[in-house]
Parts: C-alpha cells; structure tokens; sequence
C-alpha cells in the first residue's frame, strides 16, 4: 500500500519537474513512510515520485518507482494484485526473470509482455497506477474495478498532475502559483456544485472533485497520456465495465437454492481470503459482531490455520455498543481477540483534525469512529481484512430490506392519502419516536429490535412523500430547495435500467456510495494510520457471483443478506445471525448540543457555505436552532456543514 504522484510536460525545466514530484510524494508520507523516491525522463518530460508502506518483500527489490528489464516501462504503484504468484508463474514458463518477490515486479513484467489492457484483464487486486512508456512516450494512469484505492489528476496550462489524494495537486498547484502569470496563478478554486452533492449525499459523485477542473479517475478507467510531442494529450476510456458486467450476471440467472448458493459462497468467499492473507508484515481482521465482519473472521481463522488476530473498539456514550458482540464472536472463533478502549478526551480531540485527515470534504459520520479505529489498530498490525462491499452485494442496507417495500407499496396510494401518512411520520422527532422505541424494545425479543428507529421513520416518511427514486429519498441529507446557488449539482452515476426497485438501489449503491463513499471512508482513515485495509468481498468474482443469484436469496419479509446468513448460519451461533444490522454511528447529535458546541458555533457562525450562497443561511439557522433546542435530531445535515467548513479551515 503506498502513494502515488507525479507530473508530465509544462514549459518547467526538468530539475523543476523532479522538485515539484518530490513534494507532491512528501505530502503522501502518511500513505508510504517506509521508502521514497522519484524517477525522471527528460523525453516525456516527466517526473514520477513512491512512497512506499512495504507489505510483500520488504527488501530494496520492491522498491519504486521500478522499471521492467527490458527498461521500457516503469511504474509507480498503489495497492495490491493478491493472483500475482499465477501471472508470475504464468511469465516465468515464458521465459520471465524476476530480481525480487513483489507483486509490482509482477505487475510491471506482465505489462511489459502482455501490454496494460491484457494485464489488468487478469489481474485480482485493488490498485490505482501509473506506467510510463519510454518507448512510445505514453503515460497510463489506472484505477481498479471498484474503485478500492483513488487517483486523482488535472491538466492546467499545459502541465498534467497526478496524485492518490488531491493534497499531492495541491502541492503542485503551489508550485505552479508561484511563478505563474498574474493572468492565471494556476490556483484551485472550489467547485460549487460538488458542493451540493457533498450537501445533498454526503459525498462527492466521480469523476467530480471539491476543486473545479480536477478530476478523479473512475472506477475500471484508464487514462492515457500521448507526451509524442512534449504537451499532454489525454484520452480516458474504461477497461472493466460494472454495467457491462451486472448487465452479463442478470442474463445467466441462478436457480433460489439456497444450500447451493452458500456452497459456491463459502469456496468464493475462502478463495478471496486465502489471496488477500499473503503479507510479509502482522495481519489481522475488523471485528464488529455484524454477519459481513463475523463471518470474514471465521473463514479467514480457518484459512489462517486458527492464528487470526481480530480487532474492535469501544468508544465512550455509543448508544449501541457492538464490542461485547466482538467478543463474543471472537471467543466462539477462538481468534487472538483485542478491543481497544478509547477515552471521551480522544474522540473530542480528534473531530477538528477529520477536515485534515480526509483532504476533500466527506460527510459521513461514521469516518469518526473508522478514522479512530485504524490509528488504534494500527498500533497493533499493519494490514487488516474489512467487511465493506456485503450491503451492497447482498442487499444489506435497510433501504434494501425495508425501503423498497415502502415504495412499492406507496406506489398505489392516492396522492392525497400519501401526503397524510408521510406527514403522519415526519411529525415527531426521531428523539421522541427512540424514546418510544426504547420502551417497546424492552418486551421483544432481540433479534425483532430495531435500531434507530427515530432516523428510519423520519426516511419511510420522506420516501413515501416523494415522486422521485427511491434511493434519492432514502440517501439525500439537504434538500435541493436549501443549497441555494448549488442547487444543481452534480448526479450520482447509475446504471442501466434494474429489474427491481431494490436492484435499482443496489445499482446505485455499488456504482456511486460504494467507491465514492465507504471506501473513500476506510482508503483515508486506513492511509491517514499507514494501515493497509484488503476488503474480501469486493473480488470481482462474487461481484459476478452474486449478481447472477436471484433477488429472492438476498432479502425477503424486510431481512437482507440471506445467503450470507444462511453460509453463517454454518459457522456462527444464532446469537449473531439473528441481529439486525447496527450503525457504526457515535451519538453526534447529543455531542453537539453539549462538548462540541463551542466548535460547531464557531464554524457556523461565520460559514464559508452560507458567505459563497451554497447553502441558504436561514436554513441553516433553523436547523442549527431546533439541534440545539432538542427539536429535532440534525446530526447528519449538520456533520456535512460542519466537516465542509472544517475543511475549509484546514485548506484556507
């Protein structure tokens, strides 16, 4: 797992070129504090910069950037391509000789005989790349199926940059400033309607940055950069297709055995695990007490030979606390189990540091306990298994189970009787519906409890309301009516036409939440740690897998994941494959009517988002007021002010 940057044409000297890739690279330290350096080519010209966190082979044969030997490639990678020992053995019976043990050696070897597309074709990794074509002098970004690891790039006054964050074009929009015209001082300015999105979603859709004319790679896309004549000519096209690929799936339907379905799971599922256990460093697993985390842990444990260490934490005032689950799981596995306590005073002192951590605005809350989780694992190992990519495979998240049965069913009411009964739920606070919830939880069994309840009615309610998809009723955080000036903001990519209501959703959920969001979520707070996170689920091959079974073995009656529940159903007691889904969210909204009060105020009270007519000030006043007065619980469309605001403090 590293950092990637570099830079290509410009009217700057080559001394330049190699100055300003070094300081595009410093600023990746956090993501490769083992090794550095940077490649130059007064033929591009071009400047390539690595910082190296070594996994595989950690001697100076992995070092980068690398070039074939044959000299004419060289590559500066990102992530990791866990069937590299297949495509090594595959070049060494072609005559391939290889100086070290890594999978780049590997990767820039296969490209050298077989050519980029082919290459990765046949990879089974997360990765973003860059390689470099002597011969042709032609510039290759890449980026993986799903979009696991991030690349970014922009092509100003004839210089393009590249970089695994956008602090590294940052860095080189610096340098740029700096001895720019007064015309154009190469500065970045912020895009007004990724604004709205991050408003609207909480995230900011591909290819869309925060800064206008910046441009994040997409997911299976490769750009190609002609340098033939000095100046960056690009051409982006896509080398793996999600459409293409589920469009494929849902031809080649599966029968609804279930038994059958958690059989070719389990041997998928182990298979993708036994690949991503390959590392020369300490390795262990997230451990939540979920279905997706559990079941990793007891497959991975029995893969790993019964030596899997699992890790989770215990943050103060959670209202739903999931370690003693953790445990509980872990006890059952009989896997070297540590939860982590972590203290009121470490959760507070690092929420003003989030707008640094995550270089382009996010709003999910749930980066707060992900971003502390892996600075506290971190500690312990440096490479962990995640459980992302599950929800949105197998139907996992509540709009799934539950949101697309409110719509159908919503479908055939009148309008007027539609408005009534979404009134009827939007009318008492989510704090007051909880409060309810709580009392009725104490009579049900376990496994019948629903968490939130308050934030689940207040979406029925908006769902039901609304005229538009069902996952933008379910997702959006603003409406468009309070973004004011960025009403209309980028869209979310989607897909082509579902099957389904609830497939529509996955669709929209694997193509734009999914890369945009989670992994956006576990690629910064792992990186900010200089932990590697390799996420089980999301090879390429139960993508395929599971879009072909049909929607019958993944949610019925309100429940989701049920071939997942049904493979864990083999491994796990009831205790675990009964529980509904929790959240991984802290108790925000209490927070900030009390400790993180004076920081909110002060960022609020002078907001960037209001001063730019990004968001309507009187709007915000009022939801900052019934917040604060215990109205109405806020938390979410507050988070996304508050981290926007943050980040323009800390980028200012």
């Amino acid at each position: 797992m590293c950092g990637i940057a570099g830079v290509a044409g410009g009217a700057s000297t080559l001394e330049r070129l190699a100055d300003i890739a070094k300081r595009m690279g410093d600023s990746l330290a956090h993501r490769g504090p083992d090794d550095s350096d940077v490649f130059v080519d007064e033929r591009g010209p071009l400047a390539l910069a690595h910082r190296r966190l070594a996994i595989i082979d950690l001697s100076p044969a992995g070092h980068q950037p690398m070039t074939c030997r044959s000299g004419r490639w060289t590559i500066v990678f990102n992530g990791e391509i866990y069937n590299h020992l297949d495509l090594r053995a595959d070049l060494a019976h072609s005559g391939a000789q290889f100086r070290g043990r890594s999978d780049t050696e590997t990767l820039v070897e296969a490209i050298d005989a077989w050519g980029i597309d082919r290459t990765l074709q046949r990879t089974n990794g997360m990765f973003a790349l860059a390689v470099w074509d002597r011969h042709e002098r032609r510039l290759v970004l890449a980026r993986d199926r799903l979009g696991e690891k991030p690349l970014y790039w922009r092509l100003h006054e004839g210089m393009l940059s590249f970089g695994s964050e956008l602090r590294a074009i940052r860095a080189a929009a610096t340098d740029a400033s700096a001895t720019a015209t007064a015309a154009d001082d190469g500065s970045l300015e912020i895009d007004a309607s990724s604004v709205a999105a991050l408003l609207r979603w909480s995230f900011i859709p591909h290819p869309h940055t925060i800064y206008a004319g910046v441009h994040q790679l997409p997911p299976g896309t490769l750009l190609d950069v002609d340098l033939s004549n000095g100046v960056p000519v690009t051409h982006q096209r896509t080398w793996w297709s999600l459409g293409d690929t589920i469009d494929e799936s849902l031809q080649h339907r599966a029968d609804d055995d279930i038994d059958r379905a958690a059989d070719e799971l389990e041997a998928l599922l182990t298979d993708s695990l036994t690949m991503r256990l390959q590392a020369d460093v300490p390795l262990g697993a997230f451990l939540s007490g979920g279905i997706d985390s559990s079941l990793l842990a007891a497959l991975a444990q029995r893969a790993a030979g019964g030596s899997l260490r699992t890790f989770t934490v215990r943050m103060p005032d959670v209202a739903f606390d999931e370690s003693d689950h953790a445990a509980f799981v872990a006890r059952h596995l009989g896997t070297d189990h540590h939860t982590i306590d972590l203290s009121h005073g470490e959760v507070m002192s690092i929420i003003p540091e989030l707008g640094s951590v995550y270089d382009e605005p996010f709003g999910d809350p749930s980066m707060l306990p992900t971003t502390l989780l892996c600075r506290a694992v971190r500690e312990h190992t440096t490479v962990c298994l995640g459980g992302d990519g599950g929800d949105e495979l197998f139907a996992g998240y509540n709009r799934h189970a539950l949101g697309a049965s409110i719509a159908g069913r919503a479908e055939f009411l009148p309008p007027a009787i539609r408005r009534a009964v979404a009134a009827a739920l939007l009318a008492p606070s989510p704090s007051a519906v909880d409060r309810v919830a709580a009392v009725v939880s104490k009579v049900l069994p376990a496994h019948r409890r629903l968490p939130n309840m308050g934030d689940k009615v207040q979406k029925a309610g908006a769902l039901i309301r609304s005229d538009g998809s069902a996952w933008e009723s379910l997702a959006q955080i603003w409406p468009a009516a309070s973004l004011g000036s960025a009403a209309h903001g980028p869209a979310v990519p989607t897909l082509r036409s579902a099957h389904s209501s609830v497939e529509e959703m996955m669709l929209v959920d694997t193509a734009a939440v999914l890369p945009d969001q989670m992994l956006v979520k576990v690629d910064r707070a792992s990186m900010a740690a200089s932990l590697e996170v390799r996420v089980p689920f999301l090879d390429h091959r139960i993508l395929e897998w599971a879009w072909r079974q049909p929607m019958s073995l993944k949610t019925s009656g309100g429940v989701g994941k049920l071939v997942l529940r049904r493979l864990a159903e083999r491994e796990l007691p009831t205790e675990v494959t009964s529980r509904p889904k929790m959240g991984f969210d802290p108790p925000l909204g209490t927070w900030l009517r009390g400790e993180l009060r004076p920081w909110a105020d002060d960022l609020l009270s002078s907001s960037a988002a209001v001063a730019n007519g990004w968001l309507d000030g009187a709007e915000l006043s009022k939801t900052w007021r019934e917040h604060v007065e215990g109205r109405r619980n806020w938390d979410y469309r507050l988070w996304s002010v508050l981290m926007l605001e943050s980040w323009i403090d800390h980028h200012r």
